[in-house]
């Protein structure tokens, strides 16, 4: 006996009505499960209720909006993919959108087709995402990556990272003293290297610089045209 592939689950959060229904019956016709709901609030508790392959959300929603639901779900889960759909067409918009961990930013009107094939590559990017080997525990200067544990430890102090974070510092960690090249960072943490997500990198790098700062022995520097290195000074 065969088994039928399970539909892949969507929560849309989408507070215009006429737009929910259109996608709702859109991504149904493509084989989705789409749950939709009409506000920020009402999302949050179907997304903890719920288990879900990617959400899709507006942004500007009554009660709660897109991007404070886009964190709440971040605190619980680093991975499952986010999409907003929006009419802010800012770049500082955009900005915000991706450094928060959204995996694509997309401004209305857009086309349907055009969501579809989005959705399907970034759920196939996950399903065939490389494994790679890392290791448990990283050292520079006198700080410690718990890796597995997405932790930096300095003496008595632990700093927990978020999940972008923690790769990101792997990926210095392991090149201490050398250059870690921004397009290879890119790649790695966002499997993106688009000028939008490149900003979004230079917020994480200040990210660590702070976390980094009591260790003087270790300092983040710009390297000009190529990326960032880690120097170590022991």
């Amino acid at each position: 006996m065969s088994l039928t592939p399970k539909n892949k689950q969507v929560l849309l959060v989408e507070d215009d009505p006429n737009l929910g229904l259109l996608l709702q019956e859109y991504l149904a016709h493509k084989q989705f499960d789409v749950t939709l709901k009409r506000n920020g609030e009402e999302g949050l508790l179907a997304y903890r209720k719920g288990a879900y392959d990617i959400v899709l959300l507006d942004v500007m929603m009554p009660k709660v909006d897109g991007f404070t639901v886009a964190e709440e779900i971040r605190k619980d889960n680093s991975d499952i993919p986010i999409i907003f759909l929006t009419a802010k067409s800012l770049k500082e918009d955009k900005i915000k959108g991706l450094t928060i961990g959204a995996d694509d930013y997309i401004t209305k009107p857009f086309s349907m087709e055009v969501l579809e094939l989005k959705i399907n590559a970034i759920l196939r990017r996950i399903e065939k995402k490389e494994v790679k080997i890392a290791e448990d525990e990283y050292k520079a200067g006198k700080t410690i990556l718990d890796y597995k544990n997405q932790k930096i430890i300095y003496g008595d102090q632990v700093t927990k990272l978020t999940t972008k974070e923690n790769e990101l510092l792997r990926l210095f960690f392991e090149r201490k003293n050398n250059i870690l090249e921004r397009e290879v960072a890119l790649k790695h943490v966002w499997q993106d290297d688009s000028y939008f997500t490149a900003r979004s990198m230079d917020v994480f790098i200040s990210k660590l610089r702070k976390y980094l700062k009591d260790d003087e022995t270790l300092s983040i520097v710009n390297v000009h045209g190529t990326g960032y290195k880690l120097v170590e000074n022991l």
